[in-house]
């Protein structure tokens, strides 16, 4: 069921924890200008899974009666760069790299 509609597509309850979106790029088999000219709030839709992405927690799904099997992604790698925070290098003979080094030893 379609639980929200926008105006780059729509959101539907596929009966999971997490809701999946239907781009409007694949909410009808024709080009359509907005969203609610394919889908309303509440419509039952039948939908196809394109994409899972677990890292991100979204869930990429498709109304056309055709899929193309190239917009069907079976392996997804983020491009969401991971955050790694700088870690400052310390000066190997400066008291305090001298005094964390003795304490590791112990």
């Amino acid at each position: 069921m379609a639980t929200n509609v926008a105006n780059f597509g729509a959101f539907v309850d596929i009966g999971v924890h997490q809701g999946g979106l239907v781009h409007i790029s694949h909410l009808s088999d024709t080009f359509i200008k907005d969203p609610r000219e394919a889908v309303k709030t509440g419509d039952l839709v039948k939908v196809k899974v394109l994409e899972v992405d677990a890292l991100r927690k979204r869930i990429f799904l498709s109304i056309k009666s055709k899929v193309d099997a190239s917009e069907i992604k079976t392996e997804h790698t983020s491009t969401k760069p991971v955050y790694k925070p700088k870690q400052a290098a310390a000066p190997n003979n400066s008291l305090m790299a001298n005094a964390f080094a003795k304490a590791l030893e112990k």
